[in-house]
């Protein structure tokens, strides 16, 4: 009885789906759009602002060289390391800024979480592909940039399924 119950569920739910309109993407022509820039954390209220996980971006001037994000990541994937900056700013006067691997973050957001200066987000740049393991290692420099990212499709989630248009 309970084999021939799940064989009729089973049916049953894959004949719902042929309904449903299915969609495919033309990546990397067509890119899903995102809302809102990055996903971003607020210490003072504790909530984190929703975004999308990507690379992070990093502010030199409000970075202070405090080490928490690496800290924060050494239990989930030691992606971050602290190193040394040629440079001289008045609020970092260690010289040391995050350095991160890409090849071993797993984009969890506790380095945005634990830097209590803003210095630290993630941006809505998910294109990370590199030809080695060295181009996945962003120094500060290449951190400070800010990404530009092209989306030209947008998700219309409903109770039927998603589509794009």
């Amino acid at each position: 009885m309970g084999t021939a119950t799940g064989i009729i569920k089973a049916l049953n739910s894959g004949i719902k789906h042929l309904a449903i309109k299915r969609f495919t993407l033309r990546y990397p022509e067509e890119k899903l759009k995102f809302v809102g820039d990055g996903y971003q954390f607020d210490p003072s209220t504790g909530v984190g602002i929703a975004g999308i996980k990507g690379r992070h971006m990093l502010f030199h001037d409000h970075c202070t060289g405090c080490q928490l994000c690496s800290i924060a990541c050494e239990g989930v994937a030691e992606a971050i390391a602290m190193v040394k900056v040629p440079d001289n700013q008045t609020q970092n006067k260690k010289s040391i800024m995050p350095q991160i691997d890409y090849g071993k973050c797993v984009f969890c957001g506790l380095c945005v979480d634990a830097c209590p200066f803003y210095a630290l987000y993630m941006t809505n740049d998910y294109e990370l592909s590199s030809f080695s393991k060295e181009g996945l290692i962003y120094t500060p420099a290449q951190l400070a940039v800010k990404p530009y990212v092209q989306q030209d499709s947008e998700i219309k989630i409903t109770d039927r399924g998603a589509t794009h248009g």
